[in-house]
């Protein structure tokens, strides 16, 4: 990838452009313009074809993915634009329930569609330009680590295997289900917790998994990042579904891409190795705060209704650690 973008580095290079706070630099989530008033335009793009039956579900993530990018360095969401690649043989009633799936979860997150454009394709392909705002002073970026920060997820992993199960037929509707709330879900108020603390880097987790996003984290924030295997959570039978076989290409190319990156104590079990490296969409945000924030957090997050779980700390060091067990007693949560 770094070959195919030197082009665009070498044509726009970044000390000609010192508005653009994040773009083709140090890779992150979404690109930021600064407007010079402490106020900075966040825009990002995400599309991709269908991971459910349902069409309006399938709208529904692939906003809730988009938008996920913006929460991700700290934005709130203005406006989207449709992006779209459809087939001519679709049925109308489908377009309209996958738009209509887009437009009601951007409705959800504040914004609104604004336009957009759509081509002919042969397979399906939906999602978002997302455009937010944010403060200068209170982005969040994927450099932001710190020693001693505990790092949080919002979303339990499992969302790629569950729908690789789907895709063929290996499923049960129940768990399903499940990954389609999750998907489904904004992390609009796991963004403003994380704002509210204090959080100085996030991201959110998504096609490299949690392990790929990890890495990057930790080599843009020049940290090591430990994760506690038994504190990360899963979703219903995703486990199985790993055991059974029901893994992605991309999952794969995650392992053999940011594997030689990741440390995993002989103890994390094959399954455990599988889902961590597993593909998701529209995850969780994963994000750190110092240690000293933990019992605050967790108690204002079942407050707020946000789903939260520690799931690792941050130390000098390089790379990405994974040791067996749940979250140490030397670290209580409350």
């Amino acid at each position: 990838m770094a070959q195919v973008l030197r082009p665009l580095q070498d044509t726009f290079r970044p000390a000609d452009y010192p508005n653009l706070l994040v773009g083709l630099g140090a890779p992150d989530d979404a690109a930021v313009w600064n407007l010079g008033d402490g106020r900075a335009l966040v825009v990002t793009t995400d599309f991709f074809t269908p991971i459910v039956d349902d069409p309006y579900d399938y709208g529904s993530i692939a906003a809730a993915n988009a938008l996920s990018d913006l929460y991700a360095m700290g934005a709130t969401p203005m406006f989207a634009l449709n992006v779209a690649a459809l087939p001519t043989s679709l049925p109308p009633e489908v377009v309209e329930a996958i738009i209509r799936g887009g437009a009601d979860k951007v409705r959800e997150a504040g914004a609104v569609i604004a336009g957009g454009h759509s081509v002919q394709d042969d397979e399906p392909k939906f999602g978002l330009v997302a455009v937010g705002m944010a403060s200068v002073d209170r982005l969040l970026t994927k450099g932001g680590l710190r020693p001693g920060d505990v790092v949080f997820l919002t979303k339990p992993l499992g969302t790629g295997v569950t729908s690789t199960a789907l895709k063929h037929g290996g499923a049960s509707p129940a768990d399903v289900a499940e990954a389609v709330t999750w998907m489904k879900t904004l992390n609009a108020s796991a963004a403003t917790l994380a704002l509210e603390h204090g959080a100085r880097a996030a991201t959110d987790v998504t096609g490299f998994g949690l392990l790929g996003h990890a890495v990057e984290m930790a080599a843009a924030s020049n940290i090591q990042i430990e994760f506690f295997a038994g504190a990360i959570p899963l979703l219903e039978g995703a486990a199985r579904y790993a055991r059974e076989g029901f893994v992605a290409g991309g999952t794969r190319d995650n392992r053999a891409h940011f594997g030689p990156s990741v440390t995993l104590a002989p103890e994390v079990d094959e399954t455990t190795r599988t889902l961590l490296f597993d593909a998701q969409t529209s995850g969780g945000l994963m994000f750190g705060l110092p240690q000293a924030y933990l019992p605050t957090v967790l108690t204002q997050a079942v407050l707020a209704g946000v789903d939260l779980w520690p799931i690792g700390r941050v130390a000098d060091g390089s790379g990405v650690l994974v040791v067996p067990g749940a979250w140490p007693s030397t670290h209580p949560l409350k």
